[in-house]
């Protein structure tokens, strides 16, 4: 697989208190079997999708309290660059660029708005092995309540292009890579709590919505959404059971036509 071009959304991983207790949650709900414990790596867990690496758990560091939620990481080939410009147009950097070993190095950051996401500059693990078929990462939105902080952000850290949905009911932004859509970013509305704060929302894809919400509430997970249709792909937002949100989206089943959009940039 090679390096994926900047801005590429390349690996997602999650921290879980309860890391054997996420390993049943995600194996039964999108099929995923699990690696061996980094010790090195505070017992980092890559999780397959039918034998390929397609995200990954990890334990909280020893007296680290954090809720357990996704982060995607966006592929950088200079994580040091990226992270000067990650401050420069207004985001704040959580973690300064630190190499892994020969894996790569990483780098931590919250945009403007307030979400937090990962920068992945590769070595050795270049990212995801596979995408968009079951059980692999598919899409990201990223949902703030200040949408224009945030766009401005990542269109002048990242060589994206971007389209505006024309689409009444919902303010969506799609940001791209030579037209080939990457990344999307919604406003969030009133039917959002207060509390929620901006977020980046990982889909990945399943066979079939429908079962995999019914195993995940079966399982002490909460459908917050859905299933429904669309023309992207049946869908819907789900909680795990230790409070990581994320979506699953059956991209096979597709009702009506995409909504039109015009280019921004």
């Amino acid at each position: 697989m090679a390096v994926q071009p900047e801005g590429t959304p390349c690996w997602a991983d999650a921290m879980f208190t309860d890391l054997e207790g996420a390993k049943r949650f995600y194996h039964d709900v999108l099929g995923w079997t699990f690696g061996e414990e980094r010790a090195e790596f505070g017992s980092y867990t890559q999780a397959y999708a039918d034998g390929r690496a397609v995200a990954a758990v990890v334990p909280p560091m020893p007296g680290q309290e954090a809720p357990s939620q996704w982060c995607l990481y966006l592929a950088s080939p200079d994580a040091e660059a990226t992270a000067a410009r990650i401050a420069e147009h207004g985001g704040t950097v959580l973690m300064e660029p630190m190499r892994l070993g020969g894996l790569g190095t990483m780098c931590m950051a919250r945009e403007p708005s307030g979400a937090v996401f990962g920068v992945w500059q590769a070595g050795a693990q270049e990212g995801f092995e596979a995408t968009a078929v079951p059980g692999a990462y598919c899409w990201a939105e990223l949902l703030t309540r200040e949408p224009e902080r945030a766009d401005a952000f990542l269109s002048a850290v990242f060589p994206y292009g971007s389209s505006q949905l024309q689409d009444d009911a919902v303010d969506f932004r799609v940001f791209d890579l030579g037209r080939e859509p990457v990344l999307g970013r919604m406003r969030m509305t009133g039917e959002f709590p207060p509390e929620v704060p901006s977020h980046l929302n990982v889909y990945f894809a399943v066979g079939d919505c429908d079962a995999a919400v019914a195993k995940a509430g079966a399982l002490g997970g909460v459908v917050r959404f859905g299933p429904t249709d669309s023309p992207f792909g049946r869908v819907a937002a789900i909680s795990d059971p230790q409070g990581a949100h994320f979506s699953v989206i059956d991209i096979t089943t597709t009702t009506g036509e995409r909504p039109r959009a015009t280019v921004v940039d």
